[in-house]
């Protein structure tokens, strides 16, 4: 009898053509709300702050509303669709080791477009029908994404000291409203790499030589990212006080040049990967079935519990490691230093003339 897959349980909850996410909104939510669990007692109070930690959750789910625009270069730009994963095999296919893969995003963009021309046996062909948002070329970038914001994280830390030595009440306020702005987004990509499937050409069932004879249908990826965790009852008062209290990730200089908070982000989605097969074989197995009213597996709770908490666990290290990181903003505090000179001078009183 054939494999009866997770998807034909699930059938009435997803479409076949639905997109792709890395958990649905609940899962991002959860993932950033296990950050917050994990942050150590002496990171800046204000995030915890109700209305802040509420935003840090909402924004969890931006960059999937971004992708929900029907203007295309949105998707490949400001939205972009890749940088929600990364398929891993394709870099290797590319000639490229993973442990030289390039920090800035761009370096990498040339690498792999040269490597995909020279190898093009590696890789399948594009069909410009499904490619009108011209992404299909490429692997994905998240890590880069993670690294992109991670810098825009430690900067905000940065300039929000300068700005409590020498601004405004509302330039302070701004400064840690932007601060929580990049911690929500920068979430959703963290969270979307603790999903395997976010790390691998078999995103969406299983392609390719396929041996063992894991499922090839669509759907495993919607189920795992949310149909599976609500129909399990997984949730954050069971995993945050699970979470490990956030330590800094070392940035210690490399000797190839890498950035290594780049490094730390590309081994976090290399271990998530080595975990592609497994969840292929738990499927098989029937780990992730829930059909007839029956209890989910401990398996599968396990599994899909154990990568959103590493997701939380690895984006509170991130967070921590901006803020430990972060330096004053000595352009931005000689500006302020000359504007509160120059206030000085402006009600400084006048001497009266002939003295």
């Amino acid at each position: 009898m054939k494999h009866r897959t997770l998807f034909t349980a699930a059938l009435g909850l997803f479409a076949a053509g639905t997109s792709l996410h890395a958990w649905d909104y609940s899962g991002h939510r959860m993932v950033n709300q296990i950050a917050l669990s994990a942050l150590p007692q002496n990171f800046p109070a204000f995030v915890r702050e109700a209305a802040n930690a509420e935003r840090v959750a909402f924004l969890s789910g931006e960059p999937d509303r971004w992708r929900n625009t029907p203007d295309l270069i949105m998707k490949q730009s400001g939205g972009s669709w890749t940088d929600h994963f990364c398929d891993i095999e394709q870099i290797p296919a590319a000639g490229i080791a993973l442990d030289k893969i390039p920090s800035f995003r761009f370096d990498f963009v040339v690498q792999f477009a040269a490597g995909r021309a020279a190898h093009p046996e590696n890789f399948k062909a594009i069909d410009p029908a499904k490619n009108s948002d011209h992404t299909a070329e490429w692997p994905g970038f998240a890590p880069w994404a993670i690294a992109e914001q991670f810098a825009r994280l430690r900067s905000g830390f940065g300039y929000l000291k300068v700005f409590e030595e020498l601004g405004t009440p509302e330039e302070i306020a701004n400064a840690k409203a932007n601060i929580v702005y990049v911690m929500g987004v920068m979430g959703h990509y963290v969270g979307d790499c603790a999903q395997p499937l976010h790390t691998t050409i078999h995103h969406n069932g299983w392609v390719g030589e396929n041996p063992n004879g894991y499922t090839t249908a669509s759907g495993i990826h919607s189920w795992i990212d949310g149909g599976f965790i609500g129909k399990a009852g997984v949730t954050l008062a069971e995993l945050a006080p699970k979470a490990t209290t956030a330590q800094p990730i070392a940035l210690t200089s490399r000797t190839d040049g890498r950035e290594p908070l780049f490094v730390a982000v590309m081994d976090y989605l290399i271990a998530s990967q080595k975990l592609v097969e497994p969840l292929y074989a738990m499927d098989k197995a029937g780990k992730f079935r829930i059909e007839n009213g029956a209890a989910p597996t401990a398996e599968g709770r396990e599994f899909v519990s154990g990568r959103l908490l590493a997701g939380g666990e690895m984006l509170s290290a991130i967070w921590v490691t901006a803020w430990k990181n972060a330096v004053p903003d000595t352009y931005l505090r000689t500006q302020l230093v000359k504007r509160q000179e120059a206030a000085a001078r402006a009600v400084a009183p006048v001497a009266p003339a002939g003295k």
